[in-house]
C-alpha cells in the first residue's frame, strides 16, 4: 500500500492563500484528526467535490481559519483520495500546518510525486505528465497553449496515429507468417512502402517541430554585436523595457557582457549586450571586444547591429565576415536618420534584415517576424501537439530510424519476417515515449524535474 503524502503545493511566501495538499488512504482521516469544521460535519463524511470551513488545530493549540476540499478516489488528481487545505498565505502558517499533518502520519511528498501518482494510477499517460511543468513554468502565450495542448491529448494523438499503422502492419505481417494454413493475403509491398512512409512522414513532422518547441520554452542565446556607438545598449534597453545597459555618446562604454531575459512576443531571448567590437589600444575594452567575438560561435541568435547614418567601416566589414553562415539579423538602426550606409551589401553577406531605431521603437514588429523565421516559431502551430522533453524526442528519432531501417529493408529484399522485427522496434519507442511500456527509471527520471507538491 501506498503511504500517504503530503506537501504544500502553493509557493512558499507571502500571500493571499496557501495550499498544502495531502493524497492517499488515509489522507480524510488525517484531516480529519486535525480540523473542526463551523457545520459539525467530519472531513470522512465529506462527498467528493464538497469543501468545509474550519479551523485548523494541533495538540489543542488553534492554528488557522481554512477550507478544505475534499476529492475522493478515484476522481481526484492522482487517482487516490486527495484533500487540499486552503489556508491563508505565508511562510509560517503553511508549513506549521503541513508540520501538523505530517505529525498525523503523512510522509512528505518528493518532487513531482502527485503527479507520479496520477500517471501510475492510470489518469494521465506519461507524455501529458510531462506537460504539466511546462504549464507551470511557461512564459509566453505559445508556450502555454503547446503545454497545454498535450497535456489535452494532442500529443498523444498524433503520437497513436503513427502507432496504430505500425501495429497494423506488424500484425498483418506476423499474421501472415505464423498462420499460412488460414489464407491470409500476404502484404502488397506496395502498401507496405505507402503506410511505413505515412508514418515516416509524420515523425519527421514531429522531430522537426521540437527546436521551434523548445525555442518557446526555454528561448534562445542571443548576443547584440556592432562596433561602438551604433545603438547596441539602446537597443538592449528597447527589448528589456528599461536601462538595462549604459548609454553614451563616448565609444566604449560598454566593455564587459550585461546579460537579462527578455520576450520578442512570445520569444524568449537571453540576451547579451557586448562589447563594442573595433580596433582598440585600450587593454580593458580589448578583453571586451575578444569576450563579444567569443560569443559569437555559441550564440543561437545573433543581432548584428548596423549605424544607418553612416557608412560601412572596416570594423562594420570584419564584423560580416565574422557572421557568414550565422543565425545572425543584421539590424539597421537609427532608421529615423538618414540612410548612408549601404544597405544593399548588408543584406548579400545577411539574408534576414530589418531597419528599425532603437530610440524610437520603429521596426520591433519587423524584428520579431525575422526572429521567427530563423528559430522556426513562424509556422509552429503549439495546438497540434509538439514535443517537449529531449526524452520524447530521443524516442521519436528512435522510432524513425526503425521506420527508415524497415523501407531500406524492402527495398533491399529482405524477407518480410525481418521487416516485421524492425516495425516492431519502431512501436517499442513509441510505446515508450507515451509511457505504456517504460522502466521504472525513466519514470523516475521524468518527475524528478518536477516541483515538490505537484
Amino acid at each position: 500500500m501506498e503511504h500517504t503524502i503530503a506537501a504544500i503545493s502553493t509557493p512558499v511566501g507571502q500571500g493571499g492563500m496557501g495550499v498544502i495538499r495531502i493524497s492517499g488512504q488515509d489522507a480524510l482521516g488525517i484531516v480529519d484528526s486535525i480540523f473542526e469544521s463551523v457545520s459539525g460535519k467530519r472531513v470522512t463524511e465529506m462527498k467528493g467535490y464538497t469543501a468545509s470551513f474550519g479551523k485548523i488545530s494541533d495538540n489543542g493549540e488553534h492554528i488557522d481559519e481554512v477550507v478544505v476540499l475534499v476529492f475522493r478516489a478515484p476522481l481526484s488528481y492522482t487517482g487516490e483520495d486527495v484533500v487540499e487545505i486552503s489556508c491563508h498565505g505565508g511562510i509560517y502558517i503553511t508549513k506549521r500546518i503541513l508540520r501538523a499533518v505530517l505529525g498525523k502520519g503523512a510522509k512528505p511528498a518528493q518532487p513531482g510525486e502527485f503527479t507520479k501518482r496520477a500517471f501510475l494510477n492510470g489518469k494521465i499517460g506519461l507524455t501529458e505528465a510531462e506537460s504539466v511543468m511546462d504549464i507551470i513554468s511557461a512564459v509566453g502565450d505559445r508556450s502555454a497553449r503547446a503545454a497545454l495542448s498535450v497535456l489535452e491529448g494532442n500529443l498523444r494523438k498524433r503520437i497513436d496515429n503513427v502507432k496504430g499503422i505500425l501495429i497494423d502492419l506488424a500484425a498483418h505481417l506476423s499474421a501472415w507468417a505464423d498462420y499460412p494454413e488460414e489464407e491470409i493475403p500476404e502484404v502488397d509491398g506496395l502498401t507496405l512502402k505507402n503506410s511505413l512512409i505515412s508514418a515516416k512522414k509524420e515523425l519527421v513532422s514531429l522531430i522537426n517541430s521540437y527546436d521551434a518547441g523548445k525555442v518557446i520554452r526555454e528561448g534562445v542565446d542571443t548576443v547584440i554585436v556592432g562596433k561602438p556607438n551604433v545603438g547596441k545598449s539602446t537597443l538592449m534597453n528597447l527589448l528589456t523595457g528599461f536601462e538595462r545597459s549604459i548609454v553614451t555618446d563616448i565609444p566604449g562604454t560598454t566593455r564587459d557582457i550585461v546579460e537579462e531575459t527578455v520576450m520578442l512576443g512570445d520569444i524568449p531571448l537571453r540576451l547579451s549586450d557586448t562589447a563594442g567590437i573595433r580596433s582598440t589600444d585600450d587593454p580593458v575594452e580589448r578583453i571586451g571586444v575578444k569576450r563579444a567575438k567569443s560569443r559569437l560561435s555559441a550564440a543561437g541568435l545573433i543581432f548584428a547591429v548596423f549605424d544607418s547614418s553612416t557608412p560601412l567601416s572596416d570594423d562594420d566589414m570584419e564584423l560580416l565576415d565574422l557572421l557568414k553562415d550565422a543565425p545572425a539579423v543584421a539590424v539597421i538602426n537609427k532608421a529615423d536618420l538618414d540612410v548612408k550606409t549601404d544597405s544593399d551589401f548588408i543584406k548579400e553577406k545577411i539574408r534576414h534584415t530589418v531597419f528599425i531605431s532603437a530610440k524610437t521603437g520603429e521596426g520591433i514588429k519587423e524584428l520579431e517576424r525575422e526572429v521567427g523565421d530563423i528559430v522556426g516559431t513562424s509556422n509552429l502551430d503549439p495546438s497540434l501537439g509538439i514535443l517537449a522533453t529531449e526524452r520524447q524526442f530521443n524516442d521519436a528519432e528512435s522510432a524513425l530510424n526503425s521506420v527508415e531501417e524497415a523501407l531500406s529493408a524492402i527495398d533491399a529484399g529482405i524477407t518480410l519476417d525481418a521487416v516485421t522485427v524492425i516495425i516492431e522496434d519502431a512501436i517499442n519507442s513509441l510505446l515508450e515515449l507515451t509511457g505504456e511500456r517504460v522502466t521504472e527509471a525513466v519514470v523516475d527520471k521524468v518527475f524528478s524535474h518536477f516541483c515538490v507538491g505537484k
